[in-house]
């Protein structure tokens, strides 16, 4: 999928930072769809919930992981791209949205809270906002001896190479083959939630969100292997963007009011924890470090103490 991304954003002109988003973001992130979706059907709101929202703070978790991977110099310095900065921005606001709904009174119209409807037109927004950004950049990264450019292989389907059709229909075949995936894990962990007594939002964080962010770690590898860094970046911001879907289809799909003020405080928890940790890898995005501890950015240092931290509280509390 790594591969084929990577020459769709040659082919269609969008670049790696946006590709990554449209293409990886969305694709490697349908597991998790069906798992929120499936769920919320079911009246498991807290699972639904924290599926998205602890996805999103694992995939941040695993673009660490992928700087750690990248040995040249900092993985947000090298792969420096305005897109990227500007959808960390907007998840930062997307992440909000939820928190806003619950601070106020329960409000649902046919049981879909209005925010519910806010989440995807700010989505559809910022997608055409970045493309404009990238025809048009008001703010230009630094080129330094480590920066590692997007530069398109192919352009063109006369070049020999395979036809754009032919690149769509193996991509969507893969998507499918993860949107069914998703579908077998919400099954297996809504069995194992009643057989074993375990908490919904405990295992929506960090089973099933972790379980459906693989392909994001492994299309992040992948990316960073062939040296296309503002994909990898750019997929696991664009993955974690998409992911807010979740909040939406699941608040649809939830027939019982509002999912928002359904599910309890261990829930929102990862919500606060996904914006501090999208902050601080912002904060890397801007500040480009060229090297830090072990060779990695302060910002990836610091998103693996807070996952980690994050993990252990919600083990302890789950647990008791």
């Amino acid at each position: 999928m790594t591969a084929l991304a990577d020459e769709l954003a040659d082919r269609t002109g969008l670049g790696e930072a946006i590709a990554g988003g449209l293409f990886l973001g969305v694709a490697t992130s349908l597991g998790g769809t069906v798992v929120s979706v499936t769920a919320a059907y079911d009246g498991h709101a807290s699972l639904a919930y924290s599926n998205s929202i602890g996805g999103i703070a694992a995939q941040t978790a695993f673009l660490a992981i992928g700087d750690l991977a990248y040995r040249k110099a900092n993985l947000e310095h090298a792969g420096a791209e305005l897109a990227n900065v500007f959808q960390s921005i907007v998840l930062i606001v997307l992440l909000t949205l939820p928190l806003i709904a619950v601070s106020l009174q329960e409000f649902a119209v046919l049981a879909v809270h209005p925010i519910s409807l806010v989440i995807p037109v700010t989505y559809l927004g910022a997608l055409v906002a970045t493309r404009r950004l990238r025809e048009n950049p008001m703010w230009v990264p630094v080129s330094t001896t480590y920066s590692r450019t997007d530069t398109p292989e192919q352009t063109s389907d006369r070049d020999g190479g395979t036809s754009m059709w032919r690149l769509l229909a193996v991509f969507l075949l893969l998507v499918v083959m993860m949107g069914t995936s998703g579908w077998v894990i919400a099954g297996v962990s809504v069995e194992a939630i009643g057989r074993f007594a375990l908490s919904e939002s405990l295992v929506g964080a960090l089973a099933t969100a972790v379980v459906t962010s693989l392909p994001e770690l492994v299309t992040t590898l992948a990316a960073i292997r062939r040296g296309a860094l503002q994909l990898a970046i750019g997929g696991i911001i664009g993955g974690n963007t998409f992911d807010t879907l979740f909040l939406t289809a699941a608040d649809v799909f939830y027939r019982d009011g509002s999912l928002y003020h359904a599910v309890g405080l261990d829930s929102h928890f990862w919500t606060v924890v996904s914006i501090l940790m999208t902050a601080i890898l912002l904060a890397g995005l801007v500040l480009r470090q060229r090297a830090g501890p072990g060779r990695i950015g302060f910002e990836s240092l610091a998103i693996l103490l807070i996952y980690a931290g994050a993990t252990t509280l919600q083990t302890t509390i789950g647990s008791g």
